[in-house]
């Protein structure tokens, strides 16, 4: 690509259609649903290489650890991981990072793509990136379209007008259409000329900026003191929380590209999916000789056309057709094929009814590692505990239990109170309530301990820490 292009991944979203793989605090992006690679590793290696800089990522604060690791696990050191503090939909998110790449080089190009998008024909979204960066250049703002094949109801729908100054491939936007119902969905796609709003876009950042001074100038001017106001966190870049608080919360379409005279659509086959449901996966998945996708530790017996996925559980499924099975070790997940868009519903039961069963996986990763719980019952709480080589929890206390730690594997550094010791296997120690603890891995193979915790009270938020090589001793409500 002769174009230096500036990809700019939105990292944010919770995915609740794909629960219970997917939940908030370890959403559907950094999950490996279609490959061996999570869905952002895989959006980060698309767009990494001979013509792309190093990415922007946008993200929760929240995930910024797990997003971490996993960029460093692709050997990718991206140019800033942007932390908002909380969700404000894609338009502040683009004008963020438009306003970070501007300080930089004012004429960039920037690609704005999703982090949860499958694309499986690399060469054809390269190739309309090509288009898109000869357009772009030209003072479009463009959008990627995949040319409506069918009478899909949860897309957003693009009619292409003329060509888009004599570019080929590129095409002005004639108009943007919401979801249609069926009947209207078939006619576009029998009149052809209409395109699937991917949400990937492509522009040119100064154009971009003066588009959104004169669309929504408030927005534009938040997000400006948003980014002067911005502070760095180890290796992240905090938005300031107030700030940002008072952004309208808009998507790029609505804010800017419906309104924009410059809007241009590249239509491209590049095998694109969105994973909005368990009913994509199925259509993405390789089939057996039945229409079966199977994932996992399954026994499947009689069944058709359906989607099958153990994970970490024995799973039987027999004599039914065109169902979707997720089996996780806290939950199960049964739903028609065609009504799997309404997993989204048990999500919000499960907050109405004050569960966190949507929240969290019984495995919660850290920044250190990870905790998974065994058992609890009253007045105790079991779990294990899995610390990286190298790394530290926080130097803490706890105001309503106590614990104890028994050695399975590795070797556990131990500070209590004034003292500091090593543990080996089959070792154990006491942590008495009110007692300044930490736990360390100072060895090469990762360290693996049985905590059972006694006492009255097990909340997150009975840890108060001291020290924390992570940043968050400042965190009003701490997390282990």
């Amino acid at each position: 690509m002769d174009e230096i292009i500036k990809p700019v991944i939105l990292a944010g979203g919770s995915g609740t259609r794909l629960w219970p793989l997917s939940r908030a605090l370890y959403p559907k992006q950094l999950l490996p649903l279609n490959s061996d690679r999570s869905m952002l590793q895989e959006t980060v290696v698309r767009v990494t290489g001979d013509g792309f800089a190093a990415p922007i990522v946008i993200c929760n604060e929240e995930h910024r650890f797990l997003i971490a690791e996993q960029l460093r696990a692709l050997d990718t050191k991206p140019q800033e991981i942007v932390l908002e503090p909380m969700g404000r939909n894609t338009a502040p998110a683009a004008t963020v990072a438009a306003l970070l790449l501007a300080e930089a080089d004012k004429d960039a190009i920037m690609l704005l793509l999703p982090s949860d998008h499958v694309i499986r024909d690399t060469q054809s979204f390269h190739s309309a990136l090509e288009i898109g960066s000869s357009a772009a250049k030209n003072g479009a703002l463009v959008t990627f379209g995949i040319p409506a094949s069918s009478p899909e109801t949860g897309y957003g729908y693009i009619r292409r007008g003329d060509a888009f100054n004599d570019i080929e491939g590129c095409y002005a936007v004639d108009r943007f259409v919401e979801k249609p119902d069926l009947e209207t969905a078939q006619k576009y796609v029998d009149t052809g000329g209409y395109d699937w709003n991917s949400g990937i876009f492509m522009l040119p950042v100064a154009s971009y900026l003066d588009e959104v001074q004169r669309l929504k100038p408030e927005m534009l001017a938040i997000c400006r003191e948003a980014v002067s106001t911005a502070k760095n966190d180890l290796d992240f870049l905090r938005l300031d929380h107030d700030t940002f608080a008072k952004v309208e919360s808009i998507s790029i379409d609505y804010a800017v590209m419906e309104h924009t005279k410059s809007a241009g659509v590249v239509p491209v086959e590049m095998g694109w999916n969105d994973v909005g449901s368990w009913s994509a996966l199925w259509d993405l998945g390789e089939k057996d000789e039945n229409g079966n996708v199977i994932s996992g530790d399954a026994i499947v017996l009689g069944t058709r056309n359906s989607y099958i996925r153990a994970d970490g559980i024995l799973t039987a499924v027999v004599g039914v057709e065109d169902i979707v099975v997720v089996a996780v070790d806290d939950a199960v997940m049964v739903v028609a094929r065609d009504k799997a868009m309404d997993v989204a519903k048990v999500v919000e039961r499960l907050k109405q009814n004050e569960r966190d069963e949507h929240l969290v996986h019984s495995r919660v990763y850290r920044p250190w590692g990870y905790y998974q719980c065994i058992d609890s019952g009253d007045r105790f709480q079991a779990k294990q505990l899995a610390v990286n080589p190298g790394a530290k929890l926080s130097l803490q206390l706890h105001h309503k239990r106590s614990e104890h730690w028994i050695v399975v594997s590795g070797t556990a550094k131990v500070t209590l109170g004034d003292e500091t010791f090593l543990l080996e296997e089959n070792q154990s120690t006491y942590i008495p309530v009110e007692t300044k603890h930490a736990l360390e891995n100072p060895g090469k193979v990762t360290l693996r301990i049985i905590e059972v915790q006694t006492g009255e009270y097990f909340g997150e938020d009975d840890i108060v820490r001291f020290e924390d090589r992570y940043g968050r001793a400042a965190e009003p409500k701490a997390k282990e």
